[in-house]
C-alpha cells in the first residue's frame, strides 16, 4: 500500500477518523500493550508509540489531533511521523482492527 506524501491542513486525511472494531479488545500493562482480536484469536503487541496511537484512535481523535499530539510527545520529525502513522493504520486496516469511520 503506497502512503499518500501531501497532508495540508483541511484536506480528508488530516481530519479522518477510525471505528475501532467491535471483535478488539485492547490491554496495557505497564510499557507493554496488546490488542486481541477475539474473532480470529489473533495477538498483536505494540510497541510504546503504537499503543499511543491507539489510544488516541480510541478517544476519538482525528488524524490531525493524532499527528499534534504525538509530534509533542514523541521525538521524531512530522515527516517520520506521517510515515509511520500511515504503516501502523494501514496494517490496522488489513487486519480489520479499524475502519475510517464514514462522514455521511
Amino acid at each position: 500500500m503506497t502512503s499518500e506524501r501531501a497532508d495540508t491542513s483541511g484536506s480528508p486525511r488530516s481530519a479522518t477518523r477510525f471505528r475501532i472494531s467491535p471483535d478488539v479488545v485492547y490491554n496495557r500493562t505497564g510499557d507493554d500493550a496488546v490488542i486481541v482480536n477475539v474473532r480470529t484469536n489473533r495477538i498483536y503487541q505494540l510497541n510504546p508509540t503504537s499503543a499511543r496511537l491507539w489510544e488516541l484512535i480510541s478517544a476519538g481523535n482525528d488524524r490531525s489531533d493524532i499527528e499534534r499530539l504525538m509530534l509533542q510527545e514523541f521525538d521524531v520529525t512530522e515527516m517520520q511521523l506521517r510515515a509511520e502513522i500511515d504503516n501502523l493504520v494501514a496494517v490496522l486496516k488489513d487486519e480489520s482492527l479499524v475502519a475510517p469511520e464514514s462522514s455521511g
